[in-house]
């Protein structure tokens, strides 16, 4: 089964998810670490993927990135329209 790209993406919140790591100063690796905490195995690689649009997102994965974040569905989100319109 193909997996399904939006304007050749495997995901749309790789942008944000990147911006809001960095303005929370946490690494790839203290973000899996944080997320590891909740439960939600991830690896330093898996995050890299995500932020490069080569790996799909799954829900728990955001709930996770949003409860480390400190930030909400609609942060992580922003934007989205932009890529919408273009597909």
């Amino acid at each position: 089964m193909a997996v399904r790209r939006l304007n050749n993406n495997l995901n749309v919140i790789a942008e944000n998810l990147r911006y809001y790591r960095k303005s929370k100063h946490l690494s790839q690796a203290d973000l899996t670490r944080e997320l590891n905490l909740l439960g939600i195995n991830m690896h330093k690689n898996d995050i890299f993927l995500i932020e490069a649009n080569k790996r799909t997102v799954k829900d728990y994965e955001l709930w996770g990135f949003i409860k480390v974040l400190g930030i909400n569905y609609d942060d992580l989100f922003k934007g989205i329209e932009n890529k919408l319109e273009n597909f």
